[in-house]
């Protein structure tokens, strides 16, 4: 059973401590928030013993194996190299980091300390993901893809009302390709690899971050286009198109259908799974294995594969920002 220590006490913490209990690998232990209070209100009920305001109190705890990050992304960095420097495997939430830059210190810091660093990319880890990469490699003359996830944020309010939700700001890192357009580069890198060239044609809003925006991901003969917005809402499906089929899913962020239509005759198959009814279950669980079994070499070779798709998705979104011309507070350090 592994320890767990969370940061951050908002819903997804909540999902993700849940999703970890039920794979019946961990139990929750402490709490760090910057509020006493807090901490206590989010752990108690978990039965979590461990409450704590300083970063290096929680960090150097001997209770904890594993701490999971859900801070604002411009504090991912510092708080996963505290908690690694002090013996602790670290599940951080995406985007992981701010640039390459904090991604290969972080990596290095974890390589030195035998620790386990994790994006906490939860749709890569879901059984429907690993289809529809599999049924990728069975199209032939693969000619594009589309993918969209823009989802109105209601901190979004509060821009227009004059103020800057941490997630709309480039002092936290914060925009929609960083928040939303996250989940569609880690598909499309997953399945087609690294792009030659890439694109963002965004929308700023007043706190100088990417409101929304179109990405397009060219690859030898297609091209991969994104739309990531948190300023309004799309119920586009994504869909992957070759000569011979098309993959049609309901989503992309969290896949409950698939669809292949037979390119001549329409006829549709559905090779959908049921997905799991938390989430994030299926990534908790992947990260309980691999710390359990640092001798398996069929996990540890997983785990480095993960994280090569993790430093790929970091450098394409930070191409895609500096090609945009939205520089975060982190790259000024």
């Amino acid at each position: 059973m592994l320890n767990l220590g969370i940061i951050g006490t908002n819903w997804i913490t909540n999902q993700f401590v849940d999703a970890a209990i039920a794979t019946q690998e961990y139990q929750l232990v402490g709490v760090y928030s910057r509020s006493f209070e807090k901490a206590k209100a989010f752990g108690e009920p978990y039965r979590a013993t461990v409450f704590e305001t300083s970063l290096e109190a929680f960090a150097t705890n001997s209770d904890i194996d594993v701490v999971y990050v859900a801070s604002p992304n411009s504090m991912h960095y510092e708080q996963a190299v505290t908690l690694m420097n002090a013996g602790k495997h670290v599940i951080v939430e995406k985007p992981i980091f701010s640039n390459p830059r904090e991604w290969v210190a972080a990596a290095q810091v974890a390589e030195d300390n035998k620790v386990f660093l994790f994006e906490a990319a939860r749709h890569v880890h879901e059984e429907n993901f690993k289809i529809v990469k599999k049924e990728v490699k069975s199209i032939e003359s693969l000619q594009g893809a589309t993918f969209a996830y823009m989802k109105y944020s209601s901190r979004y309010d509060a821009v227009l009302n004059g103020e800057e939700p941490n997630i709309f700001s480039l002092n936290y890192s914060g925009g929609a390709l960083a928040d939303l357009g996250v989940y569609p580069l880690y598909a499309a890198i997953s399945w087609f690899g690294m792009p030659e060239t890439s694109h963002y044609f965004c929308t700023k809003i007043a706190t100088g971050v990417d409101g929304k925006g179109t990405i397009i991901l060219r690859y030898k003969g297609f091209d991969v286009t994104i739309l990531a917005g948190k300023m309004v809402n799309s119920y586009l499906p994504a869909e992957i198109y070759g000569l011979n089929k098309t993959l049609s899913m309901d989503s992309i962020e969290s896949i409950t259908t698939i669809e292949v239509i037979n390119g001549k005759t329409k006829l549709k198959e559905s090779i959908a799974q049921k997905a799991s009814e938390n989430p994030m279950m299926d990534e908790a669980k992947d990260f309980a294995d691999v710390i359990n079994s640092p001798n398996d070499i069929a996990k540890q070779k997983e785990y480095k594969e993960w994280l090569t798709l993790s430093q790929e998705v970091n450098q394409v979104m930070t191409d895609l920002r500096k090609d945009a011309g939205i520089v975060f507070a982190a790259d000024e350090k």
